[in-house]
């Protein structure tokens, strides 16, 4: 249930909201026991096989990110419906209703103690928690009217972004970043030039810091090849 319905559950305790409002949709409660029954107790697993071939993975895949546009708009909806254009609530509880099962599977995984600090999905996020959020704003930016597009082009734009990216991800076995330039670009510009001077500054000491060594290094080995010619000749 936390997978399945984790979005409203998390967009519900933002809003202060009862946690458990998503058990009193008893369709979609059923469905989602009946779908989570056939998959580990079908006999002979025939479910779980039927799944493992690309093109239903595909499909599956494919319904989900448009189950997601969707949960989408309604956070952004329910969120303005409690605070008139505020807008960063709206984006955070679009957010939250589509990635929030991603977000809330670290609180299962604490309390089956079996959690993973460098696995947080808020320290480091994945693709579909950055997804969600840009399309968080977009809906956001839509909705307060400072996008000139309709909500139905928007939603027809964005699903078609989202299946896309999915089903290459899926087809190619790559995990394909489509924000990754634009976030090292932007990484660079806004967090990059402290880095930058940090590095140049070692690089400076260090590069002092061994001419020091190599010019005091050359008396003593001049030192100690004038003891050597000495003791060879005392010797002789």
């Amino acid at each position: 249930m936390l997978h399945c319905f984790g979005g409203g559950i998390l967009s519900c305790v933002l809003l202060a909201e009862p946690p458990l409002r998503f058990l009193a949709n008893n369709t979609n409660v059923l469905l989602a026991s009946s779908i989570w029954y056939i998959i580990f107790f079908c006999p002979c697993d025939l479910v779980s096989q039927g799944y493992s071939f690309l093109p239903v993975q595909l499909l599956a895949a494919g319904m989900k990110e448009v189950t997601r546009t969707w949960k989408i708009v309604g956070g952004v909806t329910h969120a303005d419906s409690y605070y008139k254009d505020g807008w960063i609530v709206m984006i955070a509880i679009g957010w939250a209703r589509g990635a929030g099962g991603s977000i809330i599977t670290n609180f299962e995984q604490l309390v089956k103690g079996r959690w993973k600090p460098q696995a947080d999905e808020w320290l480091k996020m994945s693709y579909p928690a950055k997804v969600t959020l840009l399309g968080s704003v977009i809906f956001t930016f839509q909705h307060t009217n400072h996008l000139a597009i309709s909500r139905h082009n928007l939603m027809f734009l964005y699903t078609m972004f989202l299946v896309a990216t999915k089903i290459t991800m899926m087809i190619t076995q790559t995990a394909f970043m489509p924000f990754a330039p634009f976030e090292d670009t932007l990484s660079r510009m806004l967090f990059g030039w402290q880095q930058q001077f940090s590095c140049e500054k070692k690089s400076k000491t260090k590069s002092s810091f061994n001419g020091t060594g190599s010019s005091t290094s050359k008396p003593i080995a001049d030192a100690s090849d004038n003891v050597k010619k000495k003791h060879a000749k005392k010797t002789e």
